[in-house]
């Protein structure tokens, strides 16, 4: 009987260290070890952006920041450019640069009317503030009608322009939404702290008279939608949030969630999840963080929770600090069918963890019971530049070895389960 009452208690006490084990392990995700990097296709500049053809080929194409945007079909780069906008652009350095061509998007209705857009840097126009950088352009293209792998060079339609006082912090991702709406990403305007020459005192981020340091949204012809938030009040019609710094990735999952991760100043790194007229903090704060241009290198212990018509201001669903990386970049939540324990899962990236040499990551994010938290990297030898997406939802890796334009040391991997 003694010997009974033992072995019963020895056979609830292992059930009961199982189901604690169940209950309280990790969630299981694919370690980093497992995450491979299928080399695609090399010889770029600086390859910033992939997308895939909606045209059911298999084609992928590819922006450089030079300037160009090249086809891979059947694995092979296409020696001509689907694209050429380097006599359009302005001059870029060879040693480190953030202007170029920095997005590109087919038109949702590419199979009926053709429309290729683009957001890129143009040389500052004659109307532009004495003293400031450069333009940035959003135009449409139409692809020749004698060729399907050409864009027609003389069909450009410029949508609109925007006048940057610096070099850095330009965005330029843009991104159609299942509202056949176009999303374009803007930088504060360059320098630093969103502080200086083109700089208003309250910072380009949170001043609704300008469209630097926003999220718009513009129909596909270049008209405002009447449902941005702004229109009929103060502030631009184009804009649709507000309050980045410099959002240089974007994109929507496909339950239209708009993920924009914005590069950090100094200390933090953020990614968002971006609504309507929602004012996302820069420069009060720097992700969770108190911010002030006095004190950029520590997070002040005080500062606003508000903006300043007394909105909220919405916090980041994801931040990391310096310590793990520099300069954010944003990818996709992962939808495609080769790894099923990524559905749903955040792939995104960080380009170095400092200018001397190329020490990218891969990140991997999950959200459980609507908290998300960074489970997995895997490191790169090189800088990250972007990531694409296919029509399967398959998705890449886009890299460089070196921090300016100029060169072909430009891969593109394909994201892959080893």
């Amino acid at each position: 009987m003694k010997f009974n009452k033992i072995l019963i208690f020895a056979v609830i006490a292992v059930g009961l260290a199982v189901a604690l084990f169940f209950v309280f392990r990790p969630v299981a995700l694919v370690s980093p070890k497992v995450m491979g990097l299928e080399l695609m296709a090399e010889g770029f500049d600086a390859p910033v952006k992939l997308i895939g053809s909606p045209d059911n080929t298999g084609k992928l194409f590819v922006a450089d920041q030079n300037g160009t945007v090249k086809i891979i079909k059947d694995g092979e780069v296409m020696s001509e450019p689907f694209l050429d906008l380097r006599d359009r652009m302005v001059e870029l350095r060879e040693a480190y640069d953030e202007r170029g061509l920095l997005g590109i998007a087919f038109s949702p209705e590419f199979k009926n009317d053709g429309k290729f857009y683009v957001y890129y840097s143009a040389p500052l126009r004659s109307s532009a503030p004495a003293g400031w950088d450069h333009t940035s352009r959003v135009s449409v293209f139409t692809v020749s009608a004698d060729n399907p792998d050409k864009i027609d060079s003389g069909s450009e339609k410029i949508l609109l322009e925007i006048d940057e006082p610096q070099l850095n912090h330009n965005g330029g991702d843009i991104v159609f939404g299942s509202d056949g709406y176009l999303y374009i990403a803007t930088g504060d305007g360059g320098a630093a702290d969103d502080f200086g020459l083109g700089h208003p005192e309250i910072g380009n981020g949170q001043d609704l008279s300008n469209l630097l340091g926003k999220i718009l949204r513009i129909k596909a012809d270049g008209s405002i939608p009447s449902s941005n938030p702004f229109v009929g009040k103060d502030g631009r019609d184009e804009i649709y949030a507000y309050g980045f710094r410099n959002p240089f990735r974007m994109s929507f999952d496909k339950d239209d969630r708009l993920f924009v991760a914005d590069v950090g100043q100094n200390i933090w790194e953020e990614v968002d999840i971006v609504e309507k007229g929602g004012n996302y903090g820069w420069n009060i704060k720097e992700g969770t963080h108190c911010f002030s241009h006095e004190s950029a290198n520590e997070s002040p212990a005080d500062c606003p929770n508000e903006g300043y018509l007394g909105e909220e201001l919405i916090e980041p669903i994801l931040e990391y600090s310096h310590e793990e990386g520099i300069s954010i970049i944003g990818g996709f939540v992962y939808r495609g069918k080769e790894v099923k324990n990524w559905k749903g899962n955040y792939i995104f990236g960080n380009w170095s963890n400092s200018f001397e040499a190329g020490a990218g990551k891969i990140l991997m994010a999950e959200e459980k019971d609507g908290i998300w938290s960074i489970t997995e990297t895997k490191e790169v030898g090189s800088f990250v530049l972007g990531f694409g997406e296919d029509r399967e939802g398959e998705l890449y890796l886009l890299t460089s070895d070196k921090t300016g334009i100029g060169g072909d040391t430009g891969k593109v991997y394909k994201i892959v389960a080893e």
